[in-house]
């Protein structure tokens, strides 16, 4: 599997680098994968379709605040075991200006929710089928391609015992169209 997703990984980097060389419109839509793991190896792959939104906040000389909606499918695995889920969350990002108008660094943060096909994955019990998804992360935008490596956190807030949670680490590349 992760052959798989590496292989696939590098056919979306090659081709959204020509993408980007021929189409220089840095797009409101986009598509996503990611490869990433919790501390204790559960492996993350995540799927996700992006909505960015036209509008600029808090606008300064060092740069300016944005959202996007991420729609997400995600496969948690684990020796025999596996987790599906479909996750939705707001992201808001800070874009610094670098003074080139091609490529810039941004840090985000986000909180949304994750809907989840098995509550158990080597030996955390995360108590509920619905937990909340936060993350914070850091990227860079390169005309259309993107790519970000986030801390994201899954757990039932403590709505209900156990709360074990899950801590991931994730690197994305995305394509925006």
């Amino acid at each position: 599997m992760k052959s798989v997703l590496f292989l696939l990984i590098c056919f979306f980097a090659t081709s959204t680098y020509v993408a980007a060389q021929d189409h220089f419109d840095f797009g409101e839509w986009g598509v996503s994968l990611g490869y990433g793991q919790s501390i204790d190896h559960v492996d993350i792959y995540r799927a996700g379709f992006l909505k960015q939104l036209n509008a600029k906040w808090i606008e300064s000389k060092t740069g300016y605040a944005r959202g996007y909606f991420e729609l997400s499918y995600n496969r948690w695995e684990s020796g025999r075991e596996d987790v599906n889920a479909v996750a939705f969350s707001p992201v808001f990002q800070y874009v610094f200006y670098a003074g080139n108008a091609t490529w810039y660094p941004y840090i985000e943060a986000g909180v949304g929710v994750a809907c989840l096909d098995d509550y158990t994955i080597n030996d955390r019990n995360l108590s509920s089928n619905l937990l909340f998804e936060d993350r914070v992360g850091a990227g860079i935008r390169i005309k259309n391609v993107d790519i970000s490596f986030r801390y994201m956190h899954y757990s039932n807030a403590g709505l209900k015992e156990p709360n074990d949670g899950i801590d991931i680490l994730i690197g994305t590349l995305a394509w925006y169209f």
